[in-house]
């Protein structure tokens, strides 16, 4: 069952085209792990691992259940955070940011890790947001395969639904692994991405005070 939240951040970034390509799935959780489970040993074989060692016998499984139950699991809207917020006082103008947000997510193109930090902030209209959840809507997007593009406007989307305040921003730098170990195989590069919605798109003031430290 989908909360309220879930289904109202869902249908917005439907709307925006933002939601990760996607075939509609019925399959149970227990389902999934099966079929992962299944295709895993049959890739590891192609490899020649041998399945029969002590060490590797189980590691379809495992995988499979840290697809579905950890790295993948912001792919199910079942799993998003339960969101508490409060009325915000009258004339509440003030701008609520949390800085250094551990960001860890899989690049869609080569599923290796994205591994970065992540800056948000809004300024609060009718509701305040626990302080937590903010962390948790970052790190149920980043559970997915992702682009970092894409992972950044989806946060932002988010807390504006949740939060009835266009006035969001979003900061994110990350290291992929896929340009740090392999292809260019550059371990010094960052990728950063904003998206500033509402009064951070229009004050340049507010803006530098949200990038800074």
């Amino acid at each position: 069952m989908l909360s309220q939240e879930a289904i109202a951040v869902k249908e917005a970034l439907e709307r925006l085209q933002l939601e990760n390509p996607s075939l509609l799935n019925n399959h149970s959780d227990a389902e999934k792990v099966e079929t992962i489970q299944y295709h895993m040993s049959a890739i590891m074989q192609s490899m020649g691992l041998d399945l029969t060692d002590e060490s590797l016998g189980k590691s379809p499984h495992r995988i499979a259940k840290m697809y579905i139950e950890e790295i993948f699991s912001g792919l199910n809207y079942e799993n998003f955070p339960k969101i508490t917020t409060v009325p915000a006082q009258s004339g509440q103008l003030d701008m609520i940011k949390i800085d250094n947000i551990l960001m860890n997510s899989t690049c869609e193109h080569h599923f290796v890790p994205i591994q970065g930090q992540v800056k948000v902030a809004y300024i609060p209209n009718e509701k305040l947001l626990g302080l937590s959840k903010l962390n948790r809507i970052v790190h149920f997007f980043c559970r997915r395969p992702q682009l970092q593009e894409r992972l950044t406007q989806q946060i932002k989307t988010a807390i504006q639904v949740i939060s009835n305040s266009k006035d969001v921003a979003v900061h994110i730098q990350a290291t992929h692994h896929c340009v740090h170990s392999r292809g260019v195989r550059d371990i010094n590069s960052m990728t950063t991405t904003s998206s500033y919605g509402g009064a951070f798109q229009e004050n340049f003031d507010l803006k530098r005070e949200f990038l800074g430290n």
